[in-house]
């Protein structure tokens, strides 16, 4: 496998988790994307550092969010928001190195949450375009 930082993907987490997750702290998730997984179906996955982990090295808790690029990147640019909500929804209002499970993170609150998203991201348009 290999990684690299994903700025443009890191840019739209940004944005979202303003406008969708304030308990997020956007600082502490970094996006990547990987080539070279012999994973089935997976486009994304959200990874985290367990609590004894971050006792023992004594940080707080940060969040991965991998990208496998062979799948990401033949999605449409709504799936793959809709993707990076979806990786998003997994991080807890604690932000403590734990997750939520596929029981609260279902398509129809990802797509829930992208209509959420289209609806603010059109309103701050509307304003800017007032503006000008």
């Amino acid at each position: 496998m290999k990684y690299e930082f994903a700025e443009d993907i890191q840019a739209i987490a940004d944005e979202i988790s303003k406008m969708l997750f304030p308990h997020i702290h956007i600082e502490r998730v970094k996006c990547f994307r990987s080539c070279g997984t012999s994973s089935r179906g997976t486009i994304a996955r959200c990874h985290a550092l367990g609590k004894i982990m971050q006792k023992a090295i004594g940080i707080k808790a940060v969040y991965v969010l991998e990208f496998l690029s062979e799948r990401f990147e033949k999605l449409d640019k709504e799936e793959q928001v809709k993707v990076i909500i979806h990786e998003l929804m997994h991080i807890p209002k604690t932000f403590g190195g734990g997750f939520k499970h596929h029981n609260f993170v279902t398509e129809k609150n990802v797509n829930l949450h992208y209509q959420t998203y289209k609806e603010i991201k059109k309103q701050r348009k509307k304003s800017a375009d007032w503006f000008e």
